[in-house]
């Protein structure tokens, strides 16, 4: 069983409104990683939100997959907003997928040879390549769950991936959507472009 924690807690300050909500042809950008994902093999998909969380629930998908958190303290960051998320992962889950909303792109077949490769090798952690960059969304074996845990909210979830290099796969792939992120409407629109 694999788990995916959709981090769409933070402001977006620089994007000027929330990341999640930027529309696409076929609807938003929450809407369409859902639907993503739910066409994968994983098996639940933690949506955490945060500084928009009114906004954003009603455009969670009824499926019996989706569930959200919220996360209180989303002014801590990236690992305060994944740490929340990883306490609603199932226990029996064997790897947990941590893709932020602004990393949208990813296509499913990416992601379903992620998961082919995880349940063959069983690395400790599985991180995307395109053109040599590392890319989203990394999958964590379910066997680093506390280390993540235990980390202070100040501090990065690298510091976790950079412990476990010899154990970490790195996996080139065809897909510029796992290095293709946004933080501005200009570069949304520049990438949008290239993947809709």
């Amino acid at each position: 069983m694999l788990s995916c924690i959709l981090l769409s807690a933070g402001s977006s300050k620089r994007f000027g409104s929330p990341k999640a909500l930027a529309q696409l042809s076929t609807g938003n950008v929450i809407e369409y990683v859902q639907r993503n994902l739910i066409k994968t093999s994983i098996n639940e998909i933690i949506v955490v939100l945060g500084a928009h969380a009114e906004k954003i629930e009603p455009f969670l998908l009824d499926h019996k997959n989706v569930r959200f958190v919220y996360n209180k303290d989303h002014n801590f960051g990236q690992t305060s907003s994944f740490k929340v998320g990883l306490q609603q992962v199932t226990n029996n889950s064997t790897g947990f997928f941590l893709l932020p909303v602004d990393s949208p792109f990813v296509s499913t077949m990416t992601l379903e040879s992620l998961i082919s490769l995880f349940n063959a090798k069983k690395p400790k952690i599985l991180i995307p390549s395109y053109m040599g960059k590392k890319g989203h969304p990394p999958l964590f074996c379910a066997r680093l769950k506390s280390e993540f845990l235990a980390l202070d909210n100040g501090v990065g979830i690298n510091t976790v991936a950079h412990k476990y290099q010899e154990e970490t796969i790195i996996f080139s792939v065809e897909d510029s959507g796992v290095t293709a992120t946004f933080n501005t409407p200009e570069e949304f629109e520049r990438v949008k472009k290239e993947f809709i």
